[in-house]
């Protein structure tokens, strides 16, 4: 495959159990899947350039639909050449709705059936965030998926919420459809928390719809890490099998490694940047928190296994260390370039034991690794 002038094309290239290996083509790349996105949310990867976001594997990174609309405006982009031309980034691109940002604002949103009226949280000026509105910004800021707008009901709500939640969630789908970019992907949200039957109904309505993709929203919201373990591999399946399947906001390695094993194809989340930028180095066997003591007179590198710049110029963990609580910016990039490297290792050598017949020995090898736990 490669890039297309059509909004987006995917295709399925092997399977093994659930698991799939499969291609995407948008405007902008053609991504191999299993794949994770780097968050930009300013429009930039924190601490990286695009070219180093490059080096780590990635092809596809997210936007944030709410912050750059807010600062500097959807407009402004537009009129600098778009997300791509204003940030650099040569390759795919997807933004969110903004809606999880609305809905994390509880305090200074109200939720009505013609979309979320909020506060800016850096002027107090008010907004109105539209499903229209949603699928208009996103428009402006040209990324190659744009996300419908969907309503996320928190961790642990009623039943009924939940079911309300996919009900307006599938009427704002049918506007977002209505006001989307033709040249624009469109991805459908699922919802429906751990409630398996929820979230096949919705996942079926949805299908029913012109998304170019499904993503399973509503997860990691509050609910324990193991209800949303036991839940995808039950739900995942049911997502329409010819279209891109994308599990957001989520997570952790093993979190990637549970997901792909149900039948997920794309994931993004903060963990990897934020974590590096608290001083957290995730390794296939733990992590490193550097600022512990213990690493003081470490000579040895992060992971001497490692092909990231952080590892590969072998710097020691007593270096990190001092830089951290030097408060150097460099260890922070350092640390941001070697965790998007292990998360592009973990998709790739995903999709390379998929092709080869091997997913289940290599989910063992990962899951027994334990990323995560102490170092």
């Amino acid at each position: 495959m490669t890039p297309t002038s059509e909004r987006a094309r995917f295709r399925v290239d092997a399977t093994c159990g659930a698991a799939r290996a499969g291609l995407l083509a948008t405007p902008h790349a053609v991504v191999e899947t299993p794949t994770f996105m780097p968050v930009g949310t300013q429009g930039c990867v924190k601490t990286l350039t695009p070219a180093e976001v490059e080096a780590t594997g990635a092809r596809i990174v997210l936007g944030n639909t709410y912050h750059l609309w807010l600062r500097p405006g959807a407009e402004a982009i537009d009129r600098l050449g778009g997300l791509h031309g204003f940030s650099r980034w040569p390759h795919a691109m997807l933004t969110d709705s903004g809606g999880f940002q609305a809905f994390s604002l509880s305090d200074l949103r109200k939720t009505t059936e013609d979309g979320f009226s909020f506060k800016s949280h850096l002027d107090g000026a008010s907004k109105h965030l539209s499903p229209e509105e949603a699928m208009r910004v996103q428009g402006l800021i040209g990324a190659d998926i744009a996300m419908q707008l969907d309503v996320c009901p928190p961790g642990g709500a009623p039943r009924d919420e939940i079911a309300r939640a996919c009900e307006r969630t599938t009427r704002w789908a049918k506007r977002c459809l209505a006001a989307r970019r033709p040249a624009q992907a469109v991805f459908g949200i699922v919802q429906g928390g751990c409630d398996v039957e929820l979230r096949k109904a919705h996942a079926a309505e949805l299908a029913e719809l012109d998304f170019d993709g499904l993503a399973l929203g509503g997860f990691s919201v509050g609910e324990p890490i193991e209800s949303m373990h036991q839940a995808l591999p039950e739900v995942a399946p049911h997502l329409d099998p010819a279209r891109p399947r994308y599990l957001m906001g989520v997570g952790t390695p093993r979190d990637l490694v549970v997901a792909i094993a149900a039948g997920v194809d794309m994931f993004d989340c903060v963990l990897p940047t934020r974590n590096a930028r608290n001083g957290q180095a995730l390794l296939r066997r733990g992590r490193v928190v550097i600022k512990q003591a213990r690493y003081k007179d470490d000579p040895s590198p992060l992971d001497p296994s490692c092909a990231c710049p952080c590892c590969a110029a072998g710097f020691s963990r007593a270096y990190l260390r001092h830089l951290f609580i030097a408060g150097e910016i460099l260890v922070l990039r350092l640390f941001t370039q070697h965790n998007l490297h292990v998360y592009g290792q973990l998709v790739r050598e995903a999709r390379a034991a998929i092709v080869a017949g091997l997913w289940p020995t290599f989910a063992d090898a990962w899951s027994r690794a334990g990323t995560g736990d102490p170092d």
